[in-house]
């Protein structure tokens, strides 16, 4: 369905989904915040009143109380309180750092990692790390929880997931509850198998880790790769 022939109030949220976040408006933002407008206005056109008054300024906007907000018709105390929400929730992102990506830069920064979720396991899982094009962890995931034997990854979902977050390279990784560090046939098949599909959408496997409790095994420094 087009954009236009939905209801005004639905329009910001529905552009959202369609276009992006960036594709909105100040006043699209701030009536996705509110949610509805009042009897005789639109949510984006309260917004773009309430906005108007600040002359634009998100932080003007900040200054204003909850009395000062419910003084615009169709604001009561509920979406004074959202928009004075989300106004904090911004000034408090702001003066966060963004916190320092781990860098990979050899098989035991991505052991050190991961040993954390894998090492004292009863039962295999299947973990992957997903890096950018400067080998900084971007996103970890637990793909598979298997039983006391195996755990067998999804090749769709695990690129799925890289997809998901523009990574570029890969690192995946299983434990070995028996404390055999030594790849089983299907290890390798796997390691295979998730190196042709990562070519294919140029997407490197980095590596593939077999975790024990106080060890690893690395394809990459093996030469398995």
């Amino acid at each position: 369905m087009s954009i236009k022939f939905l209801a005004e109030d639905d329009r910001p949220r529905e552009k959202f989904l369609l276009k992006g976040k960036n594709s909105l408006s100040d006043s699209e933002l701030l009536a996705i915040i509110m949610g509805s407008g009042s009897r005789d206005e639109t949510a984006v056109e309260l917004a773009r009143k309430i906005l108007t008054s600040v002359d634009n300024n998100w932080h003007q906007l900040s200054l204003l109380t909850i009395k000062d907000l419910v003084k615009f018709k169709g604001v009561g105390e509920v979406k004074a309180i959202s928009i004075a929400t989300a106004l904090e929730i911004g000034k408090r992102r702001a003066n966060q750092e963004i916190p320092e990506k781990p860098l990979i830069s050899c098989s035991k920064d991505a052991y050190n990692i991961l040993k954390m979720h894998l090492s004292d396991l009863r039962t295999e899982e299947f973990w992957a790390l997903f890096l950018n094009q400067s080998n900084k962890v971007i996103h970890i995931a637990q793909l598979t929880q298997g039983g006391i034997n195996q755990s067998i990854v999804d090749i769709r979902i695990l690129f799925k997931t890289a997809l998901e977050h523009f990574s570029t390279g890969i690192i995946i990784s299983h434990n070995h509850p028996s404390g055999n560090l030594k790849p089983s046939a299907e290890d390798i098949s796997i390691t295979k198998q998730v190196k042709e599909a990562g070519n294919v959408m140029n997407i490197q496997l980095l590596d593939h880790l077999i975790i024990t409790q106080n060890a690893y095994t690395s394809f990459s420094d093996e030469g398995l790769l």
